[in-house]
């Protein structure tokens, strides 16, 4: 691969188990990744619906996805490449009626989170100037993204006055939402891997299917992020990542 210096060469020939890349800006990352791809089909006869690639943005998604099929072709078309949300999606539009919810559920948007959590914070008599719904949908994102259930967010701030009121607010929201067949931005990755941890025959056939998977960006994962790709990876073990640790601190 005469486009690849030798270190990016080293990363992609890197096939088997655990493969971290740590690299600043422009330093070819993605197309680490992309090349990486490629080798996986051509030199190991991976079946494009093997591997699956994540990323974080649409935008990041669809150059991945335009560089992939540069090298790959029409094999693009049996590939699993976009953000760790659209993927989650495509999995919960099979199995989402495992944990309570209709395949028809509807994906609420910050505005109407902030419908919902208006009418918690009402039918719960609490102070709007202090508990606002701006306040209220950042706390809760935060605790979703630290895989925080409302039981689990009750019970760690039971002794924290605010945050026990939030955590009654966050119980009531998440009911409503599921009174509407709603779910939220953050309960993607969540329900995602509350249906793979609840149901073995699920992850068995998810991490079974994904036995390449590549991940741009990774120093942007948070804790339920690296949960999902811990789960979907715990089967073969083959997983790249690619990062920036001058960015944010990465989680291996």
């Amino acid at each position: 691969m005469e486009e690849l210096n030798d270190k990016q060469n080293e990363a992609v020939t890197n096939l088997d188990g655990p493969c971290l890349v740590i690299a600043g800006a422009g330093s070819g990352k993605t197309k680490v990744l992309t090349y990486k791809i490629a080798h996986l089909i051509s030199e190991r006869q991976v079946k494009p619906w093997n591997i699956l690639a994540i990323t974080f943005t649409n935008k990041a998604a669809s150059e991945m996805k335009a560089r992939v099929e540069n090298l790959v072709g029409d094999a693009i078309n049996d590939m699993w490449i976009g953000t760790f949300h659209s993927i989650c999606v495509r999995i919960l539009r099979q199995h989402i009626d495992k944990i309570g919810f209709g395949k028809t559920f509807i994906i609420f948007d910050v505005t109407d989170q902030r419908h919902v959590l208006k009418d918690c914070i009402k039918e719960l008599n609490l102070d709007e100037k202090i508990y606002t719904e701006k306040s209220m949908q950042y706390e809760i994102s935060n605790a979703k993204n630290e895989l925080l259930t409302p039981e689990e967010y009750t019970k760690k701030y039971k002794n924290d006055f605010k945050k026990s009121k939030t955590a009654e607010v966050y119980e009531l929201y998440q009911r409503k939402l599921h009174g509407d067949n709603a779910i939220d931005f953050d309960d993607i990755i969540n329900y995602t891997i509350k249906i793979l941890m609840q149901n073995p025959e699920v992850l068995d056939y998810y991490s079974n299917k994904f036995q390449y998977i590549l991940v741009d960006e990774y120093q942007d994962t948070n804790k339920a992020q690296f949960m999902l790709i811990s789960l979907l990876a715990a089967k073969h073990g083959n997983i790249t990542a690619v990062g920036d640790n001058d960015q944010r601190n990465l989680f291996i």
